[in-house]
């Protein structure tokens, strides 16, 4: 059974006109909804109506207009603003029941006439319906159910509200003015000339290029680097530390890598019983993202370290287990500065390693797994500090991940091997890509932003793979045809192979994308992006969960969650 579902859109109703036909409560609470939207809400209703004391409240207030006067198909058409000749831009029907025709009749000429028209318990009658709403700002929340109960929607925005941290439209006001001024600055400097990748509007995903790389080469993605980092922020930072973002971070946010220094530490060393103590700096890995998913090591180094320094993709329910009294930098990384970023963050290590304090560099999954920790432990023995490191893994997402999608990474007859790869190499080189095999399980890192890429890699030979004859070789023949080379040995993946996407594993906001090597690009292009992400490729990724035959890819949406005790009866003390 199919469920029709809406559009969804946010209306500038400014200066609109609303004719709402009633003079009970609802009426009184359509006008008090136009109003605070800055629309004007006429009333109609006879003049031997009484009227809802808010009604006439805002009547005496002189905040409403009262024709008092039955419907008639005119008042569609005369009573509206000047500019549109007089037609009203919306209609609700507050009024009347299933035993008269009133709201069918104003429907049918609303529908005529291309008005909205929104009728009281009687979906089938609406153009439109109004959504349960929070407000906050210039932050608006809505929630519909079609139709299937009010109440409910009611409900369900009451606890999307309440888990919402204190004053968030504050922080999108105060990052709305963030983004104007870089605007702005930008224009001024003639720097913002082509890139709006970054204006995407509210009602998709990330674009698929949201985490393409910027090399050195790429000038005007480069000049861009401010918007950037902004557009970076509000996808990876969480929503608490968003709400109490100050005015100290948005300096930082303006700042231009060419001039930034490392934030500045005290340099008091910390004592212990009036003695210096020797700082440390931990290494470890946060997993794939859900906080169970922490080692019992990392936990205890959240809790104890002096100060943490987190990769922007350490999830929001990992960062809200730091104590409150511990001070925390989210590395600035976005596509074109990451070693910037990095060397910013390791230099903050150092100074505060010096001061005798606990840092704890917190990483995604497995700091050795494609996490920089190696390098990272090598720039600390180059700077005297090889002693005072401490590494500790992470439940790494090339192999959770797959888990979590319900995939076998391993299975007997289909996968005896897993093969984890980067899909981006160094400075943004393609890596050699993987040859094919029947039995093997991929799972590519780093590889969603340049997925047309690296599907032409595993499907097709390189041009580099190309070789000549060796008779060609050896005679030094430069008239050999194009088709004389040597095929590459390298066997290719079919484009029937079946892959999955699957983003944020382990979140809440979990996303699987099941589909074929043939589709992929396309699906990730339609769908949008939700990094982090990875690719699994393989056979094992339709073992258990075969694509329709009649469907080019499948998603999934939501995380089933951890709860091991969930339904289960379990006496922890009898063992």
């Amino acid at each position: 059974m199919s469920t029709h579902v809406s559009l969804l859109t946010a209306i500038n109703a400014e200066s609109h006109i609303h004719l709402i036909v009633g003079s009970g409560s609802l009426a009184a609470n359509r006008c008090s909804q136009s109003l605070a939207v800055g629309a004007s809400p006429v009333l109609l209703a006879p003049a031997t109506a009484e009227l809802h004391y808010t009604l006439q409240k805002r009547l005496d207030d002189g905040q409403i207009r009262w024709v008092q006067e039955d419907f008639q198909e005119s008042h569609l058409l005369t009573v509206g603003r000047t500019e549109v000749n007089h037609v009203v831009d919306a209609v609700f029907v507050t009024s009347g029941s299933s035993a008269d025709d009133l709201g069918s009749r104003i429907s049918s000429l609303c529908k005529r006439h291309r008005i909205p028209i929104n009728v009281v318990d009687a979906p089938h009658l609406c153009s439109f319906t109004l959504l349960s709403t929070h407000a906050d700002g210039p932050l608006q929340i809505g929630v519909t159910t079609n139709g299937r109960g009010c109440k409910l929607a009611s409900r369900i925005r009451r606890e999307i509200a309440a888990s919402l941290p204190h004053n968030l439209g504050s922080a999108c006001t105060r990052l709305g003015d963030v983004r104007r001024t870089i605007q702005e600055e930008d224009r001024l400097l003639h720097l913002a000339h082509a890139d709006r990748s970054d204006d995407v509007d509210d009602s998709v995903d990330q674009p698929a290029t949201f985490n393409k790389l910027v090399t050195e080469a790429d000038l005007d993605a480069a000049k861009n680097r401010r918007m950037r980092w902004l557009s970076q922020i509000c996808e990876y930072w969480p929503l608490k530390r968003l709400a109490a973002i100050t005015d100290e971070d948005v300096a930082t946010i303006l700042q231009s890598y060419e001039a930034t220094t490392p934030p500045e530490l005290a340099t008091t060393p910390t004592l212990v019983n009036g003695h210096s103590r020797k700082g440390r700096i931990i290494l470890a890995g946060s997993g794939p993202g859900h906080p169970d998913l922490l080692t019992r090591a990392t936990h205890k180094a959240i809790q104890s370290a002096d100060l943490i320094l987190a990769d922007k993709l350490v999830p929001s329910g990992v960062l809200d287990l730091i104590p409150r009294r511990t001070p925390v930098q989210i590395a600035r990384k976005f596509p074109g500065n990451a070693d910037a970023a990095q060397n910013e963050l390791q230099e903050m290590a150092i100074a505060a390693v010096r001061e005798g304090k606990t840092v704890l560099r917190l990483k995604q999954g497995d700091p050795y797994i494609y996490g920089r920790g190696g390098e990272e432990v090598e720039y600390f023995r180059n700077n005297g500090l090889g002693d005072r490191v401490l590494v500790l893994p992470g439940v790494t997402s090339a192999l959770s991940a797959p888990l979590f999608a319900s995939i076998p990474s391993t299975q007997r007859d289909v996968a005896d091997q897993v093969l984890i790869c980067t899909g981006t190499g160094k400075k943004g080189k393609p890596p050699a890509p993987p040859e094919y095999t029947p039995t093997r399980t991929v799972v590519f890192l780093m590889a969603l932003h340049r997925i047309e890429g690296l599907i032409g890699e595993l499907t097709q030979h390189l041009e580099t793979e190309y070789t000549a004859p060796q008779s060609q070789k050896e005679d030094g023949s430069e008239n050999a045809a194009q088709d004389a080379r040597v095929t590459p040995r390298r066997p290719l993946w079919p484009k029937n192979t079946p892959c999955a996407v699957i983003e944020r594993a382990s979140c809440p906001d979990q996303r699987v994308i099941r589909t074929t090597l043939a589709a992929v690009a396309e699906a990730i292009e339609q769908e949008g992006s939700r990094p982090p992400g990875l690719l699994v490729v393989g056979r094992a990724c339709e073992f258990l969960n075969k694509l329709p035959s009649d469907r080019a890819w499948s998603v999934e949406e939501g995380f089933n969650g951890l709860d091991i005790s969930d339904g289960l009866d379990l006496d922890l003390g009898a063992a």
